[in-house]
């Protein structure tokens, strides 16, 4: 059975989009990306392979984001976090792998945090955790910053698409409660780091660092030499699902 559904699952009543699949435990759950949504190609392909597999599936948009309510620009990454742990609470049944692409990284790793006793493991596809700060005001120049001060907002430019993304000063500042490269990590389930090196949001050498601040001792990180940040082509695609095959069958065998 497959439901697609929007529901009040936050505290403050913020309509969350999701598709959940009913199948084997652990289930799968995407976290999508920075102004993304589930209708794109890796959480339309990990819905394929769970539904192959008769594996538990479940996405969501966060708020401000495709169907869920809310407005982009007012979303924080505590709000975006909340989320995906509404979701993980009230939809999500079970054990999870968490798969969490680019932002999704960041948010999965802080719902994994939050639940620790949920996650069976976790997948990070160019994982993102504190770019607000370390790819985002860390990289602007001053003119940047200083826009951001003065008006709250800097229109960036995006690679994705014709329109640019409102970056508001509220998000990057409100990303500073959230960073988690600064210290240890406790996240002790397996954790498979999937990175392209090619990739121009996502400097490869974080993937490298995260692993070494995950507490877990069953880490691996996977460096795709031509690999760029969306990482869906077919190929990417197949990877990502060999990775969840063996992380599944281990569960299995657990």
């Amino acid at each position: 059975n497959v439901a697609t559904e929007t529901n009040n699952l936050t505290a403050n009543h913020r309509q969350i989009a999701y598709v959940s699949r009913e199948g084997r435990s652990p289930g799968v759950m995407f976290f999508g990306g920075f102004n993304s949504d589930m209708n794109g190609t890796k959480a339309t392909a990990l819905e394929a392979y769970c539904a192959a597999k008769g594996q538990a599936f479940v996405c969501f948009d966060y708020s401000g984001h495709g169907a869920s309510s809310g407005q982009f620009e007012e979303g924080t990454i505590g709000d975006w976090a909340a989320d995906a742990i509404a979701v993980l609470d009230q939809i999500a049944i079970g054990a999870q792998v968490i798969v969490g692409s680019s932002m999704g990284g960041w948010i999965g790793l802080l719902a994994a945090i939050a639940r620790p006793d949920r996650v069976a493991a976790f997948v990070g596809i160019a994982a993102a955790p504190d770019f607000t700060q370390d790819m985002m005001w860390d990289s602007y120049g001053e003119d940047i910053r200083e826009q951001l001060r003065r008006e709250g907002v800097y229109y960036e430019p995006s690679d994705y698409g014709d329109d640019s993304c409102p970056i508001t000063m509220k998000l990057i500042q409100e990303g500073r409660e959230h960073l988690l490269l600064r210290g240890a990590i406790p996240l002790r389930c397996p954790v498979r780091l999937i990175q392209g090196q090619q990739d121009v949001d996502v400097p490869w050498q974080t993937a490298v660092k995260l692993a070494g601040r995950l507490e877990s001792d069953d880490v691996e990180v996977l460096l795709v030499k031509r690999g760029d940040h969306r990482l869906s082509s077919p190929q990417d695609l197949v990877r990502l699902e060999q990775v969840l095959d063996l992380l599944l069958a281990g569960e299995e065998r657990a």
